[in-house]
């Protein structure tokens, strides 16, 4: 009964395009779709519910784990439809599981809005590539696609560190070896390590979460290898600071020269919700390393690293706040959304206002200070009567654009893009 249940489930999740399934005691087979989460019209799961589940597709190994240390990790195939990248874990003494889908269609580069400078990234033959950002952010997806595009177009040896493996890649232009940690290997660093002996071209490193596996990624990359991997930061300087501060003191001053040496670019992302369709949209912060910002690594003045963000334009470089922003004023996301989303929300706010947005009358009072001091302290615009989201101001004298011109905006925009995505 319960492989035909937890069947349903997937199905589900697979038709609706929902990113995760959530199984917990007491509540309802919740879904998150768009970001945001959806209760399904079903029984309440119970504690016998939660177990039967998690036994009707959780490997015995796995199952041991779970019983030995109260939570796991797998994934596992549901046929040909998608993968699922499976957490279960004890709260409470009750089994919950979270179930993410990985879709088995791998993206192009244009379908998720990378930058230009990502296919001649693949073309380096040495180097580290990082994707950061939080949990849920598709950099799995990203790198996905980038190890695939190596993978048509060039005769490499690639060799994907992963815990666990999420993407499957056949073999194609290139030898594409996927290692499993906890399956295939005992951990990253082993990995790293192991796999400069077996003359690989590319290495996919799937977390640098610790001393060793960092160190033993940027030493790949100085031996001659092109390395990508990811960690949950923010923002490119954030990045710089978390490799460095992960080493101690009397390290730090050599680590900042392997890094400034080696490292190619940082691709920091997030994912909103889109108000004109359906679905979300990537949003992104690229950094390039050009001789300027590697001079800013070597000698500890990460602060600066935004301003020559600002400034390489031709390299693709972009601030995430900028990106932000293009997407609200092109009608992609709310202004709630990009202030959320923004790393200082401050300065988004008081940029809205300087451009004749109006916010929301009832925003957070400190938020407001923020943007306030950020404007040097100078009397704010009025807020939109009545609260609502941040309209677009009308031109100089005629009365500010209604929501219902908003939204017709919005379907123009929507249309324009449809028309470019149009084969020609």
């Amino acid at each position: 009964m319960a492989t035909v249940q937890i069947d349903r489930l997937l199905e589900t999740v697979v038709r609706r395009g929902a990113s995760d399934l959530h199984l917990a005691t007491g509540k309802p087979p919740t879904i998150r779709l768009n970001g945001s989460l959806r209760e399904l019209q079903t029984k309440i799961l119970d504690a016998e519910d939660t177990q039967a589940l998690m036994k009707s597709i959780t490997p015995e190994r796995v199952q041991q784990e779970f019983e030995e240390t109260g939570s796991g990790d797998y994934a596992f195939a549901y046929g040909e439809a998608a993968r699922f990248r499976v957490a279960i874990f004890k709260q409470r003494g009750n089994t919950s599981l979270v179930l993410r889908q990985i879709p088995n269609k791998l993206l192009t580069f244009q379908q998720i809005g990378l930058p230009a400078m990502a296919e001649q990234i693949c073309r380096r033959p040495r180097g580290i590539f990082l994707v950061t950002g939080p949990t849920g952010s598709g950099k799995s997806t990203t790198l996905a696609a980038m190890i695939n595009y190596i993978n048509e177009n060039f005769d490499r040896h690639i060799i994907t560190m992963e815990d666990p493996i999420e993407f499957f890649h056949p073999h194609k232009k290139s030898i594409v070896v996927q290692r499993e940690v906890g399956v295939d290997v005992p951990n990253f660093a082993e990995a790293i390590r192991r796999a400069l002996r077996q003359d690989p071209d590319v290495m996919l490193v799937g977390e640098m979460r610790d001393l060793a596996t960092i160190s033993a990624a940027v030493t790949a990359a100085e031996t001659g290898h092109l390395v990508f991997g990811t960690l949950h930061t923010s923002g490119a300087a954030s990045t710089i600071n978390r490799i460095i501060d992960a080493f101690p003191t009397d390290q730090q001053e050599q680590i900042r020269v392997q890094l400034a040496n080696n490292l190619i670019a940082v691709l920091s992302q997030t994912l909103c919700p889109r108000i004109d369709t359906d679905g979300r949209v990537a949003a992104y912060e690229f950094m390039y390393i050009t001789p300027s910002i590697q001079n800013l690594i070597r000698d500890n003045k990460t602060f600066r690293i935004d301003s020559d963000i600002q400034t390489g334009k031709k390299y693709g470089m972009q601030l995430l706040d900028d990106n932000l922003y293009q997407h609200f004023l092109a009608g992609r996301i709310s202004a709630e959304e990009s202030i959320d989303k923004s790393k200082n929300p401050g300065a988004m706010v008081d940029r809205m206002r300087r451009d004749g947005y109006q916010v929301d009358e009832a925003a957070d009072d400190a938020l407001l200070a923020e943007a306030d001091d950020a404007a040097g302290g100078g009397k704010p615009p009025m807020a939109q009567p009545g609260g609502g989201a941040a309209r677009p101001p009308g031109p100089p004298g005629q009365p500010q654009m209604s929501e219902a011109e908003r939204q017709a905006q919005i379907q123009k925009n929507r249309e324009r893009l449809q028309n470019m995505n149009k084969p020609k």
